[in-house]
C-alpha cells in the first residue's frame, strides 16, 4: 500500500513540474537533428498576439484610457495615434512607440500598457486522447501537462509515438515524445515546455 502512494505521489510530482534541457535536440521531419526551440516566455519577453486583450491608460486622462483587442492582423487602434501594429511586439516595445506618437500631444506623458487576457498563445491536443481540442495557454506547459489537460491517452493510444508539431523558419519540425518513458523517469529531456501554435498529437 506504502509503495503505490508514493508512486503515485511521484507520477503527481512529475506532470506539475515543468521540465527543459537547454541542450535538447529533436527529430526534424526528414530525420535531420536541430536544436529545440526555447519555450513560449510569459515574462517581460512575453509577444503580444493576436486575440490578446491590452489595457493602455494614459494618466487622469480617461478618454485615453480603454482596453484593446489585437486584431488577427497584429494591429490595435487608438485615439490620436490611429492604427499601430502590437503584434510581434514586447509591452515595454509597444509602450515605447505609443509613447513617441503621444508626446507631441500631450505633455508629461505617463503611460501603462499592460496585457490583461492572454488569447493568442494556443496549443492544440489532437488524436486519441479523452477531451481533444484547443488549449489557452496561461503559463508555461510542458508536454505532459498538455496531455493532462486533455485528459490523457485514451486506451487506444499509441503512448510511445506521441509527436509535437511546431512551426519553425517556415517549416515543421517533429519532436518525438515517448509517454510512458516520460512518466518512468526516463528521457525527461523530451518534456519540453510548449509554445504557441504547437500541435501534440496522439496517435
Amino acid at each position: 500500500m506504502a509503495k503505490n502512494v508514493l508512486g503515485a505521489t511521484f507520477l503527481i510530482l512529475l506532470a506539475v513540474s515543468p521540465v527543459w534541457a537547454a541542450d535538447a535536440q529533436v527529430a526534424g521531419p526528414v530525420g535531420a537533428v536541430v536544436p529545440a526551440a526555447q519555450p513560449e516566455t510569459f515574462g517581460p519577453e512575453y509577444r503580444i498576439g493576436p486575440g490578446d486583450q491590452l489595457g493602455i491608460e494614459v494618466w487622469k486622462d480617461q478618454a485615453l484610457t480603454r482596453a484593446v483587442v489585437v486584431l488577427p492582423d497584429g494591429k490595435i487602434s487608438f485615439p490620436l495615434i490611429g492604427e499601430i501594429v502590437a503584434g510581434g511586439k514586447t509591452v515595454a516595445e509597444l509602450k515605447k512607440e505609443i509613447e513617441g506618437k503621444l508626446a507631441p500631444y500631450i505633455q508629461n506623458l505617463v503611460l501603462t500598457v499592460e496585457v490583461r487576457q492572454l488569447n493568442s498563445t494556443q496549443i492544440y491536443v489532437l488524436g486519441r486522447v479523452n477531451a481533444p481540442g484547443r488549449v489557452i495557454l496561461t503559463g508555461n506547459v510542458d508536454v505532459l501537462q498538455a496531455l493532462a489537460i486533455a485528459g490523457g491517452p485514451n486506451s487506444f493510444a499509441n503512448r510511445s509515438d506521441i509527436r509535437v508539431f511546431r512551426k519553425e523558419g517556415g517549416g515543421t519540425v517533429i519532436i518525438p515524445f515517448d509517454y510512458d518513458d516520460v512518466t518512468a523517469g526516463k528521457k525527461l529531456e523530451t518534456n519540453i515546455l510548449l509554445r504557441r501554435g504547437d500541435v501534440v498529437f496522439v496517435p
